[in-house]
């Protein structure tokens, strides 16, 4: 009597689902929508193989959406293994990244449009157009930000709309909300049009958000989390709505749980004075000037280098341009064959740098000239450091290399890395130090790259490994921070912890002085800290609240003739003393991720930012 109950109740449990997913049948168009399916994590491939399989059993499915974080990681074999699984829908597919796919990249985030065509969609179907774009960031910690590559992909896509009343639904993976730095670059774009909802992951979990008065909807990520199996969201486009139901991976469709109403709306017409990025720090400091300013049109994610007269950067596009340190005219420019975010070195009138195109460049400072190419496995987002005529580096194919500068030929190779490396090394006590995105902190034998020792902060996870930081050393010490929020010297001969504190809450910026006396170190509230390099326990110099609220943008403080400067996450240049930490200035050249920054002198520092612009900002006495 028992089972017979138990199996009316389950009879009755699945009509009831089924009469539910069947209300408002007279649908425009049915899609599914998956979001953050992290495949990489322990079920993440599992949990995608089993919703595509329960995609597919569902006739009525006109396409499915799928709004980023793809991968937990972003590398190359679990992007392949998710574009797989995805390949199985029997009807069409829609993705865009998140940046969960975009920041741990070894392909500096090429391998996802290489393998999908593009990171960004725009379809018709039933008379709605829908609109995809990511926000990266791109291989940096940072807040969300469109580049300006992609606006004006949008802005192509609005301009040449068929009709300017074609209702809209736009995809992206972070809410439009200040968790994207220029979020509303994108929202100001939009107003203007029929746009009924926008649609984002990220939170991992169904809810309902407003984006200036845009109806916002964020979707359940697809894994399972502490539940037997996982799920997606189900939406019905009608005549005069949106339904959203949540379906559990084969076991069926719940309850609708919002319904969105599709009316005109008039954005235009609406006064409210919404929050927009203040730059008014700009006017308390008026000794810092923005002299000249040169605008890549292109994300950049490295550091500038500066050489006498020079500043080299380099561009998502591939492209490398020369600047004039006096006032920004361009010398020459050259293009590589995919993005460079390697930040350039420059050493004996040649400037070295990495492309995602799988080589290593050097040219000629002069005049740009190609002087040779090193093809490599992968591709090169790290930095390079030059010393004594030798180039070292890091790859994205397991591999770091010693290179002749002179001649663009191996000096050795080390093949043992378990991750991509995107730092620049330190080149210390004939010791060549550098971290990855496998955990660990290498040190190399320069003169033939056999392991001295392999440092392991403890941590199984890939994602608090000592990789974005670069390095510093003085007094036999090696100075780290990273994304556990700890702050390390490791001794330079024995790879041995000499201390290690977590109580200044860094994470992955760190400096040293000019003269290598003392360590700097930013954390993630405010402070810039200056340690004693020669103390064998944590010994505060200086600290100095700078203001900057949170941060986590990875931009090296670097000192220049007795000055510290750096940046942040939200386009705010900081100069503070060395000796004692006095705050000298403050600037706020964009709302973006500032790199690390490339003083020409006391007064003079070279600035980029992932808006793809460089500039010159001066100060007076």
């Amino acid at each position: 009597m028992t089972l017979f109950f138990r199996y009316c109740f389950l009879i009755l449990s699945y009509l009831s689902i089924s009469v539910t997913f069947a209300e408002d049948r007279e649908t425009v168009a049915r899609f599914a929508w998956l979001s953050d399916t992290h495949v990489g994590s322990s079920t993440g491939a599992e949990d995608l193989s089993l919703a595509m399989h329960d995609i597919n059993r569902m006739n009525d499915i006109d396409f499915t959406l799928i709004s980023g974080d793809i991968t937990e990681t972003g590398d190359d074999s679990s992007l392949e293994l998710a574009k797989a699984i995805l390949d199985s829908l029997r009807k069409p597919y829609y993705i865009v990244p998140g940046n969960h796919d975009t920041k741990w990249s070894g392909s500096g985030a090429t391998k996802f449009p290489k393998l999908w065509g593009s990171d960004r969609f725009v379809f018709e179907f039933g008379g709605f157009r829908f609109i995809g774009l990511h926000e990266g960031p791109l291989m940096r910690m940072g807040d969300g930000h469109f580049s300006p590559e992609d606006l004006r992909w949008l802005d192509s896509v609005l301009v040449n709309l068929p009709e300017k009343e074609e209702p809209l639904i736009f995809v992206t993976h972070y809410p439009v909300d200040s968790s994207i730095d220029n979020w509303y670059e994108l929202l100001d774009r939009i107003k203007p049009f029929n746009i009924k909802t926008i649609l984002v992951g990220h939170g991992h979990r169904n809810r309902v958000l407003d984006f200036e008065g845009i109806p916002g909807v964020i979707g359940r990520s697809a894994l399972r989390g502490k539940d037997p199996v996982g799920g997606y969201t189900i939406v019905d486009i009608l005549g005069d709505s949106l339904i959203f139901y949540e379906r559990t991976t084969g076991k069926g469709t719940k309850p609708s749980w919002h319904r969105l109403s599709l009316e005109e709306r008039d954005y235009l017409s609406d006064t409210t004075e919404y929050e927009r990025p203040d730059f008014s720090i700009n006017a308390a400091y008026p000794q810092a000037q923005v002299k000249w300013k040169f605008d890549t049109d292109h994300t950049i994610a490295s550091a500038p280098a500066v050489w006498r007269d020079h500043v080299v950067v380099g561009n998502s596009n591939g492209t490398v341009h020369d600047l004039s340190v006096k006032d920004g005219t361009e010398r020459w420019r050259i293009q590589t064959g995919s993005s460079v975010y390697s930040t350039p070195q420059i050493a004996g009138g040649k400037v070295v740098f990495g492309s995602a195109d799988s080589s290593i460049y050097c040219l000629d400072m002069e005049n740009g000239n190609r002087l040779w190419q090193y093809a490599t496995g992968a591709p090169v987002v790290a930095a390079p450091a030059v010393r004594g005529g030798t180039v070292y580096v890091g790859g994205s194919d397991g591999t770091f290399r010693a290179i002749d500068l002179e001649l663009g030929t191996r000096v050795w190779e080390f093949s043992e890395v378990g991750g991509f490396v995107e730092t620049r090394p330190l080149v210390y006590e004939d010791r060549v130090v550098f971290g990855a995105w496998d955990s660990y902190l290498y040190a190399l034998d320069s003169r033939d790259g056999s392991l001295a020792w392999k440092w392991w902060n403890g941590n199984p996870s890939t994602l608090y490994s000592p990789a974005a930081c670069w390095p510093v050393g003085s007094e036999k010490k090696v100075f780290i921070v990273a994304p556990d929020r700890f702050m390390t010297a490791i001794d330079v001969e024995t790879g041995k912890t000499v201390w290690r504190a977590d109580g200044y809450n860094v994470r992955e910026t760190i400096g040293i002085s000019e003269d290598g006396a003392t360590v700097y170190a930013r954390s993630m509230w405010d402070t810039l800290f200056a340690f004693s390099a020669s103390a064998q326990e944590p010994e505060i110099i200086w600290s100095t609240s700078c203001g900057y609220g949170y941060d986590i943008d990875p931009s090296m403080p670097v000192e220049k003739d007795g000055v510290v400067f750096f940046g942040t996450k939200n386009g705010l240049v900081i100069a503070a003393g060395a000796q004692t930490g006095d705050l000298r200035w403050k600037h706020r050249m964009g709302v973006t991720v500032v790199n690390t920054v490339a003083p020409v002198d006391a007064q003079r520092v070279v600035v980029t930012d992932m808006d793809g612009r460089v500039m010159l900002i001066e100060s007076q006495h």
